[in-house]
């Protein structure tokens, strides 16, 4: 017996995904799957395609599929952490580091799937909670409910809103302070998310099957200005400080909401919080040398 008895889709908000939709139906329809599709986004994909809650899919599912690119994937692997259903990322435009597999190979893609022909890659999550003023006096003994939390697979970045003063912001490791930055932002990134906003703003590359929190000052104003990187089970907590200006929090590129000096965010991993499928086909350096142009030596650009 096949394993997917039904498929969820994740659909690029803009891109054109049908040509891939009418062949991810047509090859369910053939192996009496199910196709299912979140709200907004059913109706781009077809007919006779069953509606479910995006905190439902994935405990519908057995494989969802992320059409697009990498902030499409980011997003079926938010949906499919409840269950950590695996997720096949397909491309759909500029090469990413997390989808599969191009459109022309999908076919074949699902058969193996469908065959028990294929591994998963465990991913870690990054779950970020807010304690806001009073809550916040007290770091060395929290023992009240945390405020709101978010999860990321790439990162939360805590960014100066424009016209505001500088990002100030004390790190505590393991209910200690350590360091101190002044920046335009500081981005707390996964593995994963080493080859996004942390990248850009001068940070290493890591291997995704590492397990940590990378912390990277952009623009740094401060006179440490070296990122940093902890384990996984140690406890991260950043301060926002007085004199601080506002600031905007991302969860992988998403507005969540507002830090003002006094709050702090507790920032934890999350161990094999999402699966993605792999093939075989390439590997993770691979894809970072494509994507990032990693080819050529020092030589050769020299001569």
């Amino acid at each position: 017996m096949g394993m997917i008895r039904s498929v969820g889709l994740v659909l690029h908000p803009a891109r054109d995904c049908s040509p891939v939709m009418r062949l991810i139906c047509q090859w369910a329809a053939g192996h009496g799957a199910e196709v299912l599709g979140l709200p907004g986004e059913i109706g781009r994909i077809g007919e006779n395609i069953t509606e479910v809650a995006p905190a439902d899919l994935a405990g519908r599912t057995d494989l969802i599929v992320s059409l697009g690119g990498d902030g499409t994937m980011l997003r079926a692997m938010r949906l499919s952490s409840a269950r950590q259903t695996p997720v096949l990322g397909v491309n759909l435009g500029r090469l990413g580091f997390l989808a599969e597999v191009d459109p022309p190979d999908l076919a074949d893609a699902l058969g193996a799937i469908d065959a028990h022909r294929f591994t998963t890659e465990a991913r870690s999550g990054l779950r970020a909670a807010v304690l806001q003023g009073a809550d916040a006096r007290d770091m060395a003994d929290q023992a009240g409910a945390p405020g709101p939390t978010t999860l990321a697979f790439n990162d939360v970045a805590m960014i100066r809103v424009p016209g505001h003063p500088v990002c100030l912001v004390q790190l505590h490791v393991e209910g200690h302070p350590f360091v101190r930055y002044g920046a335009d932002a500081v981005v707390v990134a996964t593995p994963t998310g080493s080859t996004a906003y942390s990248f850009s703003a001068g940070g290493p590359i890591v291997s995704p099957s590492a397990e940590g929190l990378l912390v990277t000052p952009v623009a740094p104003h401060s006179a440490f200005n070296r990122a940093l990187f902890l384990s996984a089970g140690e406890k991260l907590a950043l301060e926002i400080l007085p004199g601080s200006g506002e600031l905007g929090v991302e969860a992988d590129g998403q507005l969540t909401g507002y830090l003002r000096p006094g709050d702090v965010m507790e920032l934890t991993v999350l161990a094999g919080a999402a699966r993605v499928v792999r093939l075989g086909r390439t590997t993770f350096y691979q894809r970072a040398q494509r994507r990032l142009r990693l080819t050529g030596t020092v030589e050769a650009e020299l001569t």
